[in-house]
This record gives structure tokens, sequence and C-alpha cells, in this order.
């Protein structure tokens, strides 16, 4: 058995809307007072909700100008929202126990410390002197301490390297372009050009210039 969606009653005024969008595809199964999709009139937009479970039938397409007592779709019983497919519990932990095993635990490098690239101050004194970067120069002290030998023996080529040069900015587009899309003008924004234009023949238009010296 399907049951007829109508447009429902929306005002006095109003004798006709225009289905804006489905949110519910065609074939789609829906739930009792589910919204299943947008009527727009000229005064308001509204949603048109599902009266009762089953799989939904689309008769109307978007953009569609429609009369009150119109039907829209159709929703047909013995329907049923489809189960959420809950992922089996023992899969889940059975994964979680793998990642953890196989995970390999974080290792220190070996010899590897704080002092590591660090130079001594007599070697940083000598480094800057040079205007070498100790990031150039590998220590020969203890945990890779730089010496003040190491500092000597650093040769003036080994700077830091100097960052790229950024990407050139992409030219603005002229101030004057203009991009133009067309859209289908609503019964709600058609209400609103007719009230704006009527209010500017009704009217008086007037415009005072004031000179001072």
């Amino acid at each position: 058995m399907s049951l007829e969606i109508k447009v429902p009653p929306v005002g006095e005024s109003i004798t006709e809307v225009v289905l804006s969008r489905w949110i519910k595809n065609d074939g789609d199964v829906v739930e009792m007072d589910e919204v299943i999709a947008e009527l727009e009139s000229d005064k308001a937009t509204f949603e048109l909700t599902a009266e009762q479970a089953g799989t939904l039938k689309t008769i109307a397409a978007e953009g569609d100008t429609l009369a009150i007592g119109a039907v829209v779709c159709k929703i047909e019983d013995g329907g049923a929202a489809p189960a959420k497919d809950d992922a089996p519990k023992a899969e889940e932990k059975a994964v979680v126990a793998e990642d953890k095993t196989s995970a390999p635990v974080a290792e220190k490098s070996s010899g590897e410390s704080y002092a590591t690239g660090t130079p001594s101050p007599a070697a940083g004194k000598i480094l800057a002197e040079k205007g070498i970067d100790s990031a150039a120069v590998k220590g020969s002290g203890v945990d890779g301490r730089i010496t003040k030998d190491d500092a000597v023996k650093a040769e003036a080529g080994k700077k830091a390297e100097t960052p790229k040069a950024a990407a050139p900015a992409v030219a603005a587009a002229p101030a004057g372009a203009r991009s133009e899309r067309r859209e289908k003008m609503s019964p709600l924004r058609k209400t609103v050009a007719k009230r704006l234009v009527s209010v500017k023949n009704e009217t008086a238009m007037l415009t005072t210039f004031n000179d001072v010296n």
C-alpha cells in the first residue's frame, strides 16, 4: 500500500509552491516524520516530511511549480530502515591488539644526547667568527659534542643552507573583472523584487544639495 504525499496548505494567499530540492532520493527508505524535501513559497521556505515509514517514490522534480494539494511523491509501505551495520566487537578487539603488538617502540638513537651537535664555548666563538653554522659541523667530542679542534678544522664554506626563494605570488585578477552567474529566481526573491520596484515607483525620490562657502 502506498501513501501519497501532497503539498500542504501553507497560507490563505498562497496557491502554489516550488520544489526547491529533494533531501531524500528516489528509492530511499525513510522514517515517519523524516524530512524528505524542501518547498518554497513567495513568503517562506518550509520542509516536507514523510507521513509514514517506507520507500520513497518521487513524482515531482526539483524546480517544479506545484499547486496546493498536488502530489509530490509516494511512500510505499513495507520498507524498513536498514539496521546499522555494527562491526563485530571481537574483530575490533583483534585489530586493536594487532596494532598494539605490531607498533614498534620508539628507541633512542644510539650515541645521541642533548650534547650532540652542541659546540663548546670556545668552539662556538670560533664558529661565530668564521660565520659557520654549528649544524653544518660534525662533532668528534663526547656524545657528538663539537670541540675546539672541530671548529678550527671546519671550512668557512660550510654554512647553513639559505632558504629557497619564495614562489612568485600569483598575479591578482584585474579589479574590473567580474564573473557572472545566472540562477533561476525563487518565488521569495520574485516577491522581494516586486516590493522593491513598487517602493521605488510609488515613493517620491528627492535629492537635496547644500552648498556652503
